[in-house]
């Protein structure tokens, strides 16, 4: 195998103080517990680092929840890898923070749902934005880099100059809008979240004039919606590429949602190393290169750029994760994008309701 992962995303767990609406974590994640100890991360990082990894993102659900975050900070500086926490800075104090950084952290990207407080915490399901603006600050305070990571979607969209004024108050090094991409809960909270064409062509010239205008200060990222584009994107570049995705319980993926598709045996990190399951193990290399490919992508040129586009995505809307990604306009089922556009072009631009993050959770 000649590909070499770069990132390693360490799901440490999946509990979490907020409730977004639009959180990529599993439908069914309750089912799901903690199950790798400190030792067994520790172990998974140096594996990780064997394989060509040098980037390490602690992400979650929330990882400020594992007491043992400070001593995975500092085995993921231990053997040089770029530790970059994932966070929505619930719960964190100042002092906790100085600890991470004394351990190693190297980067901080903090969440927002939006550049207002009420709509924020609507979004997010819980009173936060205040303690958000402390982290930012607590961060900048310890030198250390500051991404800010927006979801842009339709109940926020209209608000990215609000956006780009607070990331440059705050001092961010990035600015990270990134569109929904309509899976896990978003899926579930499509109709609610699918914005107009009109919103995104605003919203996307706001961005690129910041983008422009901040050149050098501060870096702005726009991800456009999979359900505004001719072409899918490279998911994760590629299936089993570049990225490698540990759960809290130790299944290893090639992206964070692979286990939404049904058929595909999972290996654990409790029981292979990481590098004989990258290697060998049947999900990673169930879409890896082009031998599973159809038609239209086994003959399109763009085959080797967006790699098929999102296998969960093809299945979340087709049943069949080895179909064209819908978001392609070649797909035989584009249809189902456009009837979703269209629907939000029809509908009135009211807050309707939502489902949250939750076990049991009701619309």
């Amino acid at each position: 195998m000649s590909e070499r992962p770069y990132t390693l995303v360490a799901e440490l767990t999946y509990r979490c103080p907020l409730r977004c609406v639009y959180c990529s974590n599993p439908i069914n994640y309750a089912e799901q517990r903690d199950g790798l100890s400190t030792e067994d991360w520790t172990r998974v990082f140096r594996e990780a680092e064997e394989l060509g990894v040098v980037q390490l993102n602690l992400s979650g659900g929330e990882p400020l929840l594992r007491d043992d975050l400070d001593a995975l900070v500092r085995a993921g500086a231990e053997i040089d890898l770029y530790t970059n926490l994932i966070t929505s800075g619930l719960p964190l104090d100042r002092a906790r923070l100085a600890t991470l950084r004394e351990a190693g952290l190297s980067s901080v990207q903090l969440s927002f749902q939006d550049a207002e407080a009420e709509s924020a915490e609507r979004i997010a399901g819980r009173v936060s934005f205040e303690q958000k603006l402390e982290v930012a600050a607590w961060v900048k305070e310890l030198h250390l880099p500051l991404t800010l990571n927006f979801v842009l979607h339709r109940q926020n969209l209209d608000r990215v100059e609000e956006i780009v004024a607070m990331a440059e108050q705050l001092g961010a090094e990035r600015l990270e809008l990134a569109n929904t991409q309509y899976l896990a809960w978003a899926l579930v909270n499509r109709d609610a979240l699918l914005p107009t064409k009109e919103q995104l062509d605003t919203a996307r010239d706001a961005a690129a004039r910041a983008r422009a205008r901040l050149k050098g200060q501060m870096e702005v990222l726009f991800v456009l919606p999979d359900y505004f584009s001719d072409v899918p994107k490279a998911c994760m570049h590629g299936w089993g590429r570049q990225y490698v995705v540990v759960a809290p319980d130790g299944v290893a993926m090639p992206c964070h949602l692979a286990r939404s598709i049904p058929g595909l045996h999972f290996e654990n990190v409790r029981e292979q190393s990481l590098g004989a399951i990258w290697e060998s193990s049947g999900v990673f290399n169930a879409f890896r290169g082009e031998a599973w490919m159809a038609d239209p992508c086994k003959s399109c040129d763009r085959r080797t750029i967006d790699y098929g586009g999102c296998r969960c995505q093809a299945f979340a809307l087709t049943g069949n994760a080895a179909a064209t990604d819908p978001a392609c306009k070649l797909s035989p089922d584009h249809g189902l994008i456009e009837t979703a556009r269209e629907q939000v072009e029809r509908e009135p631009l009211v807050s309707l309701g939502l489902r949250y993050r939750g076990p049991g959770a009701r619309r």
